[in-house]
């Protein structure tokens, strides 16, 4: 049963007449008569009491009408669906990232986003970076902002930004006039880690410049870094988008010998098509700069 069939079928239910009905379908008589045909052969029943004059429903054909209207409709309603959808006009874009990210690069990204096609929503959400990796591999985000390599073979890559790490410190800490430090001058300090990756290339770092930082406290929250420093608790090695100048307990003193650095990037499963939000998404993303 075709959708091309039931809407013949219909027009010459209005209709009443083969004649008429193929008129106003734009197709000859004898065409219409087969695909009529081939629908009651299908279904096993007439579907039509056929006069000379004129052709009334059987009563098979009243039920397949109240039904084939349905199917039509809600044929119509799907086309319409994706075509919104294609068009950008509706959706969703799912999207993970790391709390540095969404706090500094992502909310121009947003609202420019936003701006452009007003009816598709964002759904964000924060998590380390193997943990955004992991959600894009299951399909449950498209989209994930991490860094970088992810060291599968998984995802397509892009490149965003190279940022470099900063040492976050109590203004009244020793080094907090300082404006670089080696960061062998860190070996005697107490550490408070901001965990993820970021935290892996803070300690190998430290161990390339001779010694293991003593973390005194481990948090996934960039708050609670930012507070425990600004309280005299410890130091912090962070990248430099993770640090918040709003507090203003804490300084930033650049690290120079040896600089760490990290690349932010965005990845994609490499298998999956993107969806029309998310490439657009992407785009308006890699051309924003922090």
């Amino acid at each position: 049963m075709e959708l091309f069939q039931l809407r013949y079928f219909l027009e010459t239910a209005r209709e009443r007449n083969f004649t008429r009905a193929a008129g106003h379908l734009n197709i000859a008589q004898a065409a219409l008569s087969e695909q009529i045909r081939k629908l009651e052969e299908e279904l096993g029943v007439s579907l039509f009491n056929r006069g000379r004059r004129q052709s009334t429903l059987t009563a098979c054909g009243e039920a397949l009408r109240r039904h084939a209207e349905t199917v039509l409709i809600k044929a119509q309603e799907a086309k319409e669906a994706v075509m919104d959808i294609g068009a950008l006009r509706t959706g969703q874009v799912e999207i993970g990232t790391i709390p540095s990210v969404s706090s500094s690069l992502l909310p121009l990204a947003i609202t420019r986003f936003r701006q452009a096609y007003p009816g598709i929503d964002i759904r964000l959400v924060e998590a380390t970076s193997e943990l955004v990796a992991k959600s894009v591999a299951e399909g449950a985000i498209e989209l994930g902002i991490i860094q970088l390599p992810t060291g599968e073979g998984l995802f397509m890559e892009t490149i965003l930004l190279k940022e470099s790490f900063i040492l976050v410190v109590n203004v009244r800490h020793r080094l907090a006039g300082r404006k670089n430090i080696r960061l062998e001058t860190l070996a005697q300090e107490s550490f408070i880690a901001y965990r993820g990756r970021a935290l892996d290339s803070a300690r190998e770092a430290c161990r390339a410049a001779g010694f293991s930082p003593r973390v005194v406290c481990e948090t996934g929250e960039l708050t609670t870094v930012h507070t425990l420093v600004g309280a005299g608790l410890g130091v912090a090695i962070l990248p430099r988008l993770a640090f918040r100048s709003e507090y203003s307990g804490c300084r930033a003193v650049a690290i120079h010998n040896p600089k760490i650095e990290r690349q932010i990037g965005l990845i994609h499963h490499a298998r999956r098509q993107w969806s029309p939000a998310a490439a657009q998404f992407a785009k308006i993303l890699r051309a924003c700069e922090v």
